[in-house]
């Protein structure tokens, strides 16, 4: 079992989003995944606007007849407040206080999340947690200073060996917990890559 915890007793939960585009302040949530040790979560929600193209052809989410397809089959979705709602759940089971860490979470994954969570009412609720934002981004750089590409496939690639499905949030964050075991940064360098 991988550890998922830090040194300063902070349980790692890495989480991502698949969404409808790249534009935080109006992009929203279709697929939010979460992995902490052998705990994972995994939903998918029917979105209320389009899919860009872009967004389309990266991640394989479509919507035809009332129905959220991934790569052409149906997944089963839920409302976006019952998502979170159930997330928020999983974060509470995991053992306080929880570190959320994304690779990229200060662009877009933190900021796509706190907006669906205002938009849900349940800032309250998260708020409560006391959670946290790592990017494991910005934790890249600091820990890897001269790798040529600091995208998620390619540090897997790098450092991992191997090529996996990415921009499937489930897969993703699999992806991204195993590299951080890999890594083991230090609580100081962590902390600098907190938001």
């Amino acid at each position: 079992m991988q550890s998922n915890k830090t040194s300063g007793g902070k349980t790692v939960v890495f989480f991502d989003l698949e969404a409808t585009g790249l534009e935080t302040w109006r992009c929203e949530i279709i697929q939010l995944a979460a992995i902490s040790g052998e705990r994972t979560f995994n939903v998918y929600t029917m979105p209320e606007i389009a899919i860009d193209r872009g967004a389309a052809e990266v991640t394989g989410f479509s919507v035809r007849d009332g129905a959220l397809l991934l790569q052409g089959r149906a997944v089963p979705t839920v409302t976006l407040t019952e998502a979170l709602t159930s997330f928020l759940d999983f974060l509470q089971s995991l053992e306080q206080p929880v570190l959320l860490a994304a690779h990229g979470a200060r662009r877009f994954d933190q900021p796509v999340l706190a907006r669906a969570i205002l938009k849900c009412s349940l800032t309250r609720q998260f708020q409560q947690l006391g959670s946290r934002f790592l990017d494991t981004f910005l934790l890249s750089k600091a820990l890897y200073p001269s790798i040529r590409s600091y995208s998620q496939v390619n540090l897997v690639r790098h450092f991992l060996g191997k090529i996996y499905n990415a921009h499937n949030a489930l897969e993703d964050v699999r992806a991204l917990q195993e590299l951080y075991s890999c890594w083991d940064p230090s609580e100081g360098t962590l902390n600098r890559c907190v938001l």
